[in-house]
This record gives structure tokens, sequence and C-alpha cells, in this order.
């Protein structure tokens, strides 16, 4: 039996823990891509996302008040393409398609009538109102001029004159008794007297006598009286006559367009809204046009246009949603979800300097065209505008469509407005969000659960199966035929899964947001036509990747840029005590690259506990402080069972000027305090990244990938010298999906990755030295890493405690 030193213990347990190149990436075998290329699958506008088809398919299919959805997931997972591709395959909607119009209502403009019309016939009635007008137009004034009517016209004038001239025609007899004339100037009656069988003019009538001046003034006198005893029911006699032509016209008006409405009657008799508003239009009608084509105006020819567009504005209907005269089922997107493009709206314009609308000016919003179908609003835009959510809610809830004037029109009050008539609403609601803002809106909104009852959850990952693989390739060839090419070659395809593979962090399944797959080919394109190629490969790819990289990653050089001219202190060789290099990731708007960051600790005789130096100073977020908390729990744990844990130290991410959050560096925390406690000295090639719970276990991390690539090109930039390496969580093993670069340097013994999954695993890496297993008496061996930490530990409990070694 061969007896291994603590150092061949080390060593032996140190290689098993490094990670063999076959498990820090996979590639799908070349058989699935030619399975999935012979496949050749039909419909592939979505892959995988099983759980949410089945909540999008029973939400679509149930038919009661409330069931709207909601679909939760990131952007770009599919989620419209997903809710499209359903609505689009529903051959038959549930509830009738309409056309909706608004109508003057002729006996309350303020308050517009809704008419609904199957599909496709708004646009007939409007042709037929249209029609009807020209009618009219051609008819009058025409038929004012009908010698028929003429004669009627005539016939009323020469009553009213008979009577005139039959009283002035008795005045002037008694006028002639008296030797006086009746002299008619115009509209104007004077009496003049007669001598010598001729009427006097004023100035032979000034040079008579005062007698005979005066004789003659009381004859006249007498006359005037006569005259206005004659024509004392002259008013009375005018409005006869202007009553009869009144009524002349209004007869004359009704039979003529009486057969035009009768046509239009014939034309919609199983509309009923549309008969009761040709019963309005008749009365409304021959007012009109005996205001407006009575045909008083002769001279006035210039204004024919005018007159159209008086009858346009007035009878024409307002077309809000036009349908074609098909099934198709309404589905509407709004991007914008405020409430005018929501609810419609009222426009004004200025008339003389005052503010005016009419039934015309009202327009149309989405619940109006997705009505009968099918409404998609982003739930994060919609609710930047809160009263349009409540407004929302309250259509759906009583299913109507009512338009009011939102906040910030109340300024307006004071001027006319429209009041039209609610439109009833069938549409479901679908609404494009975030976990966060579902379970907000659960929580704080009682009528959201009652309004939005399905769920549409998408998962932000998807299996790696065959299946998937067939879907996941037809997109790929689709895609790469929409943008012009002939086809994408077997590697190239390979290479696309591993990098969805990698966007999904995960060596078995693929990241659900199919867009980032597609932007890379789309860039990839472009080196293919530089090259002249009309198929896709590898290569193209790989350089579309490094372009990209490289466009973004002036940030990331230069942070690389300041650890290699030393203004940043990291180092990657030697041994340090209580120091260590922790990995971080940054992000910078769309890209994310890791960098390392150098964590230290200090130990020394005291009772102020583990010090966070990063959040004595507000730097560190709660995340991050709570990871650094835990380090105390995890040394009473495992060190201080039998005397108080008593110590005093400092934790700081060196040269760390910003907000800090997530506990990622849990684990080279407590090395570095363990390694401050020991005086053992950490490996400084090897960079640390893990979370850590009170118990030692170590816990998975996310940017796993990120991190060891931004450590990896530091030490390849320094040259690596197989004394490198990174310690990562066991539990992040199936999360690698490493670079070529990385992969080849271990394989050839220049880099290693180490997977621990507690903190004993983690300091035989790092201090390359035994951590120690608790006996069955409750101690760790001599020499071993706990023995010294424990020893430390009770040796500052005695100082600060005044205990001696009695």
């Amino acid at each position: 039996m061969t007896v291994l030193t603590p150092a061949e213990t080390s060593a032996t347990e140190r290689k098993k823990l490094a990670l063999l190149p076959s498990q820090l990436s996979v590639d799908v075998p070349l058989s699935m891509i030619a399975q999935a290329i012979e496949a050749n699958i039909k419909s592939s506008s979505l892959i995988g996302q099983q759980r949410a088809k089945d909540a999008l398919s029973f939400g679509l299919g149930v038919d009661a008040a409330g069931y709207n959805l909601y679909v939760m997931g990131e952007q770009a997972t599919g989620r419209f393409t997903l809710v499209n591709d359903y609505i689009t395959a529903i051959k038959k909607p549930k509830y009738p398609v309409l056309d909706w119009c608004y109508l003057n209502n002729l006996e309350a403009e303020r308050e517009p009538m809704a008419l609904s019309l199957a599909a496709g016939e708004s646009k007939r009635l409007v042709k037929d109102i249209e029609t009807l007008i020209d009618e009219i137009m051609a008819t009058f004034p025409a038929v004012f001029e009908n010698p028929s009517f003429q004669r009627k016209k005539g016939a009323i004038t020469r009553h009213f004159d008979q009577k005139y001239d039959s009283a002035i025609d008795q005045v002037e007899k008694i006028a002639l008794s008296r030797s006086v004339a009746l002299v008619e100037d115009g509209n104007n009656i004077t009496f003049s007297p007669i001598i010598d069988g001729k009427p006097l003019n004023d100035g032979e009538f000034t040079s008579k006598t005062d007698i005979d001046r005066q004789h003659y003034y009381d004859v006249i006198d007498g006359l005037e009286v006569h005259l206005s005893e004659a024509l004392l029911e002259l008013p009375a006699w005018q409005r006869a006559s202007v009553e009869q032509q009144k009524a002349l016209k209004q007869e004359t008006v009704e039979q003529g367009i009486r057969p035009l409405l009768k046509a239009l009657e014939q034309k919609y008799v199983g509309n009923i809204a549309i008969l009761k508003y040709c019963q309005q239009l008749k009365k409304h009608l021959i007012e009109t046009v005996i205001e407006v084509l009575s045909g008083d105006d002769k001279d006035d020819k210039g204004n024919e246009f005018d007159k159209r567009a008086l009858f346009v504005d007035t009878y024409l209907p307002n077309v809000l949603v036009a349908n074609k005269a098909c099934d198709i089922v309404p589905l509407i997107y709004e991007p914008n979800p405020n409430y005018q493009n929501l609810f419609g709206k009222i426009e004004y314009t200025s008339v003389q300097g005052s503010i005016y609308t009419n039934y015309q000016m009202i327009t149309a919003g989405a619940l109006h065209r997705a009505n009968a179908g099918y409404l998609v609003l982003d739930a994060e835009k919609l609710l930047d505008h809160p009263h349009v959510w409540e407004a929302l809610k309250l259509a759906l809830k009583f299913e109507q469509i009512r338009l009011e004037l939102p906040q910030q029109d109340l300024a307006m009050v004071n001027n006319i407005t429209q009041i039209p008539q609610p439109i009833p609403l069938k549409v479901k609601l679908i609404l494009l969000g975030s976990s966060e803002l579902y379970y907000t809106l659960q929580e704080y909104d009682p009528e959201f659960s009652e309004l939005v009852r399905v769920l549409v959850d998408f998962d932000h990952e998807i299996d790696l199966t065959q299946e998937n693989i067939n879907h996941f390739v037809t997109r790929l060839r689709q895609q790469v035929a929409n943008i012009g090419l002939s086809d994408i070659n077997h590697d190239a395809i390979a290479f696309c899964i591993r990098y969805s593979l990698r966007q999904g962090e995960h060596q078995s399944k693929l990241s659900a947001k199919f867009a980032d797959v597609i932007e890379l080919l789309n860039e990839a394109h472009y080196f293919c036509r530089l090259a002249n190629n009309e198929i896709l490969t590898r290569a193209h790819i790989e350089y579309a990747l490094k372009a990209k990289k490289y466009r973004s990653g002036r940030v990331s050089d230069t942070f690389l840029l300041d650890i290699e001219e030393g203004h940043v202190l990291i180092s990657t060789a030697g041994k340090a005590v209580g120091t260590v290099n922790g990995l971080t990731v940054l992000e910078v708007g769309d890209t994310a690259f890791g960098t390392p960051a150098r964590v230290t600790a200090s130990v020394y005789a005291g009772s102020s506990g583990v010090v966070d130096i990063e959040r004595e100073v507000e730097l560190g977020q709660s995340i991050h402080s709570k990871g650094v908390l835990l380090l105390t729990g995890y040394l009473g744990n495992k060190y201080a069972k039998t005397f108080p844990l008593t110590l005093s130290a400092n934790i700081a991410l060196e040269q760390s000027y910003g907000y800090i959050d997530g506990d990622s560096a849990s684990l080279a925390e407590l090395l570095a305090l363990i390694s401050s406690l020991t005086d053992i000295g950490l490996e400084q090639g090897i960079a640390i990244t893990g979370s850590i719970n009170q118990l030692g276990e170590v816990q998975a991390v996310g940017g796993i990938n990120e991190k060891i690539e931004g450590y990896f090109t530091l030490c390849a930039n320094r040259g690596l010298t197989g004394e490198q390496g990174v310690v990562i969580p066991k539990s992040n093993h199936v999360n690698l999906m490493l670079s070529d670069e990385v992969i080849a340097a271990v394989e050839n013994g220049l880099f290693t990755i180490y997977a621990v999954s507690d903190v004993d695993q983690a300091i035989c890496v790092t201090m390359k030295q035994t951590a120690g297993k608790l006996s069955s008496r409750g101690t760790y061996p001599k020499n071993t890493v706990h023995s010294m930490a424990i020893s430390r530990l009770f040796a500052i409990s005695n100082v600060v405690n005044g205990m001696t070694d009695e």
C-alpha cells in the first residue's frame, strides 16, 4: 500500500478537478444536421416553446369574458411570430367582421350615430350616397325652372297681385271722385290734386292759395286713411303667398327626391339603421335643397363646387373601418398605444378664429380596426400612459369603444365637440411583456387578473432535440434564402447551432432568441458577398463574429491595456497571501465581456467582524453585500463551534470605483480571507468565480464563458505558462461553451479549468494544500489549512476576550 504525501494528495485531487477539453463545449453531430435537412419540414416559424403554444391555443380558443392573454418572455424570442401564425391559421372568425361608419345625426348633430355594415359594404354605401348627391345636384335647381312649377308659382304671385290691385283700384276710384290722382312710384304710393284734367306738380301746387292747399291736404289725409284700411291685410296676404310658395317648393322637392331615396331604401331594405337614417335624411334634404338649390341665385354660377361640398360634409358617411369582403380575422399590432392611437380621436379645425369639428372629423383607433379580432400591444408601452390602461380596462369590461376627450385635451372643454355613439366591442387583447411586469400587475392591479386570465409563458431556452434541430435548420435555410444566398453548408449550420448554445449558456439548450442568429447571418452575408460566394460557409460566419467583436471591443481592449500597462494591478504568476483574482463580467450596451478583479483580505485581532469595504462606502449593492455577510456564517459554522468567533477583517475589490452587485465573488473573497488567516499564499495564476452558502457549497454563477475567456485573453497576452487557469463551480459545467482558442490551450496543457463543488476543493486548487477533513473527534489533521485557520481564530479570540493559555 502506497501512502501519498499531502502534496501528492493535493496534486492528485487537482487533476481530478480539472475539466477535459471535451467538457468545455459541444458540437452537434453532422448526422443530426443532415437528418434535419432531409426532413425538410414546411413550417418553422418558432422553435420549441410547446408550453407557450398550448397556452396560446387555449387562450385563443376560449370564448368567454376576461380570457385575454399575456405573452410573457424576452424580446426577440418569437412572441409576436407565434401569435401571428396562430391567428393567421384561424379559418373563420368567431364574430362577424364588420365595417363601421359614423352618420350625421340630423336631429342632434353633436351625437353622431354609429352604423355597422357587412365587410366591404361601407364603400358601397359611400358610393350610393355620392350618387344620391350627384343626382340631387343634377335635379335641382332644374326642377324649379320647369314650366309646371313656374305656372304654379306664377298663379300664387298673381293671386297676391290681384288682391293688391283690387285694393288699390278701390282707393283710386275714391281719389278720382275727389279730384285726386293716385300715383305709384315703385313701392311708394302718393296722391296728387287734379286740376283741368291733369295732376299738379309740386311747383303748381305751391302757387295755390292757402285755402286751396288746405282743402287738398284734408282730402289726401282722408284718402290715406282709406289706403291704410284697404291694405290692412297686406302682410297676411304676403305671408300666405310666401307659405304657398314654400309649400310648393317643398312639394316639388319632395316629388323630386322621393324616387331617389326610394331607390336607396330598396337597396338597403334589410338594414333598419339605414332605413331610419333615410327617414331623417328625407326631411333634412328638403330643407337643404330649398335653401341651397332653390334657384334664386341664378347669377351665381361659380359656387357649384361649394354647394356639393356642403352636401358631402352633411350627408356622406364617415367610414371608420373598411374591411375586405372576406373572412380574414383582424390582427392589429399597435406599436405606440397612446389614447388617440387606441380609441381614435376627434380632429379640430379653425373656422374664422373659432375651433370647429363635425362627425366627418372622427378618426378610428386600433380598437376599431381590431374589432371582432385581436389586438396586440406592448405592455410596457401601454403602461407608460396610465389613463389609457384605465380606459382600455373599461372598454374590455363593458365591451364598448367610447370615444372621450383624453386628459391632455381638457383645455378644450369650452369648445364645441362631438359625443359619438359608443361602438360595441368584441376583441381579444394580447399583451406582450416581461415577467416582472406581469407579476407586478397581478399584485397591484386587482382588475388585471379578471381581464387577463391566460398566461402564455415563453421559455428562455429550447431543448437540443432532433425535432428542434429540424426547425432550427429550416429557419436558418429560410433566412439564407431571404437574404439572397443560394445555400449554407453543414459546417456553417453546426457553427450557428453552437453559437445559439453559447447565447443560451447551456450545452444542451438553444437560446430562444433566434433573432441573434438572424443578425449573425445578415452580417455574415456581407462578408460572403465580398468574397463573391453564393454559399454561406463557417469562415464567413466566424469572420462576421470577429468583426462584431472588434467593432464593439474598444472598452474591453481598454481594460486589458490598463492591466498590461500596470494601471490595474493583476498578477498572473507566483503566490500572494490574502490576494486572489476574481472574475467579473462587465456589460456595456449590448456587449458583455469578462475581466479579472483583484480581491484582497486582511485579518487582525479585533471584534469588528468581516467588514465589506464596498458596502461601507455604498458601492456594494444588496446581493454583493449578502455574499460577504455569508462569509461570517461559513467561518462560524466551520471553525468556531467550541469558542466565540471573534476577529476583524476587511475585504475589498481593489481598484473598483463603480457600483458592484452579484455574489459571484464570494468564493474568491472567502479564499482571500482564509489565506490571510493562515498566511498560506494563493496561486496568482488561478482566477476564481463562484458563489458560496454558509455550508461551504459552491453555487453556479452567470456569464461563465465571458469570465473564463476574459481571463484567458489576459494570460495569453502575457504568455501561457501552464500554471494558469480558472476555478468555476461544478454546477456551471453544463454552461461551458468556450471558444476554440481556450479549448486548444487546455488540450495542450497551457491552461486549466477546475470545477469545484465546495470550498475544500477550491482550497486544494488555489493553495496546493490539503484543506483537511474533520475527524470523529471533531478536529482537523495537523498542518492542514482548516487546522491552521482554527488555531489562528482561537488565538485571536483569546487575545480579544482576555483569555490566557490556562
